[in-house]
């Protein structure tokens, strides 16, 4: 089994990596499914959606979580039922957890592509990037930013949050590997700690 990364962010606060090298019949082994889940597997259509579904269970498993302590509420968003939080991603080859004792995170998973210059102007003020020369580290920063953003809309955990308009990711350095973010909605200011880190042409961000 592919676990392929662990990061300890604190005494409280852990992320796992997975990679997905096995086959579906190979990740069905050692986990158990709730019937709804089994379900919702079922339902799939896509052979690479239903290895991540299945990574992440094995991911739970090694937190010492199962399929069954997982629930969603009506918006999506994941939650333990002993009450730590949660968040899950999944990107083609990679999926992550990150689990906290005590602090609201959230976590995404981008695969670097070019696409994301012709999209990026929904998302952040393009101009702001324009002084990036090197295209490569255009499409770099402009994952992390998304990511970034991803992480907090995650953690906030209801609609009507735009990224544009709502979610902040201030200025960072790639050297320095972290950034801090706010969320500005409805009258209320919130900020968080965000680090990132790059592998095999994949960006994954966390945020608490």
């Amino acid at each position: 089994m592919a676990l392929y990364k662990t990061l300890t962010v604190s005494s409280t606060t852990k992320v796992l990596i997975w990679k997905i090298e096995e086959t579906i019949d190979k990740l069905k082994s050692g986990i158990l499914l709730s019937e709804k889940s089994e379900t919702r597997l079922n339902s799939m259509k896509s052979e690479i959606h239903q290895k991540g579904f299945l990574s992440i269970r094995h991911l739970l498993k090694i937190a010492d979580y199962s399929d069954f302590d997982l629930i969603y509420d009506e918006f999506g968003k994941p939650h333990l039922e002993d009450g730590k939080f949660i968040s899950i991603t999944h990107s083609f080859t990679f999926t992550a957890i990150i689990i906290s004792d005590d602090l609201p995170v959230g976590i995404d998973i981008e695969k670097q592509r070019e696409k994301i210059l012709k999209i990026a102007h929904k998302f952040t003020p393009i101009q702001e990037y324009n002084t990036i020369a090197n295209v490569d580290a255009k499409i770099s920063k402009l994952t992390i930013v998304w990511a970034a953003k991803e992480s907090l809309y995650k953690i906030y955990g209801k609609k009507k949050l735009l990224f544009l308009h709502h979610i902040y990711i201030n200025d960072f350095r790639f050297a320095d590997k972290k950034t801090t973010g706010e969320i500005r909605f409805n009258g209320e200011t919130t900020f968080y700690n965000i680090e990132f880190l790059e592998f095999e042409g994949f960006t994954c961000v966390f945020a608490y």
